[in-house]
């Protein structure tokens, strides 16, 4: 068993998971009060990254952010820093991927809301941050909770953007998918049967124990 690629794979699942929470939210919250063009274009440029091939977009990365791009350039001249070759490429590449499942998700909760409560709490002097966060937020929970997980479950298993942003480098960007992928190449199948297995059984024990919890969390409610 390859022990660092499942620690880098879960890893880079919660770092991205966690960035696609603090930018995800914000951005499922405007597409669902939103109307007209700017709905339309925002809404496109999250669905994007869904429908094109994990490689295309991991190209689409490394020209925005490679070490010959105006962003990469920058970055490596002032920090000494880059994204390509990097577990931060890996969590990157995994956050564009992932995060798209997190906003539409949570997007359906948020329009789910009776926006006549919301507008009670506006009329006893809430602000809008408050209004977000004890009523909109709370009444979404589980829209928000399945959006988290599909985003993890979907960073934990992304390939082919990995690949093309941060390489396969044993201990430090090679993550699970990379690793079946060597194992399968190499002619490793026991280990790549053990390695596909605990990925799965990984995914799968998320999901089920997100929807357990939430079962449990509705039934106190």
């Amino acid at each position: 068993m390859d022990w660092d690629a499942l620690r880098l794979s879960l890893q880079t699942g919660l770092a991205s998971t966690l960035l696609a929470l603090v930018v995800g939210i914000p951005v499922a919250w405007g597409l669902s009060r939103l109307h007209g063009w700017a709905h339309d274009l925002l809404s496109t440029a999250v669905l994007v990254p869904m429908v094109l091939p994990p490689t295309v977009l991991g190209y689409y990365l490394l020209l925005a952010v490679g070490r010959n791009s105006p962003p990469g350039e920058a970055l490596d001249a002032l920090f000494g820093f880059s994204f390509v070759f990097e577990w931060s490429g890996a969590v990157l590449a995994a956050f564009f991927v992932s995060a798209p499942f997190l906003v539409r998700t949570a997007q359906a909760g948020f329009e789910a809301v009776d926006h006549t409560l919301e507008d009670a709490g506006r009329t006893l002097g809430q602000t809008e941050w408050s209004v977000f966060s004890r009523i909109t937020l709370p009444l979404a929970w589980r829209s928000v909770m399945t959006g988290i997980s599909l985003a993890f479950a979907r960073a934990i298993g992304e390939f082919g953007a990995t690949l093309m942003v941060a390489g396969s480098i044993p201990g430090r960007t090679r993550t699970m998918p990379i690793a079946i992928y060597e194992a399968v190449l190499t002619g490793r199948t026991s280990e790549a049967q053990g390695l596909a297995l605990t990925l799965t059984l990984a995914a799968s024990g998320l999901l089920v124990a997100v929807a357990f919890g939430m079962r449990r969390g509705g039934g106190r409610r």
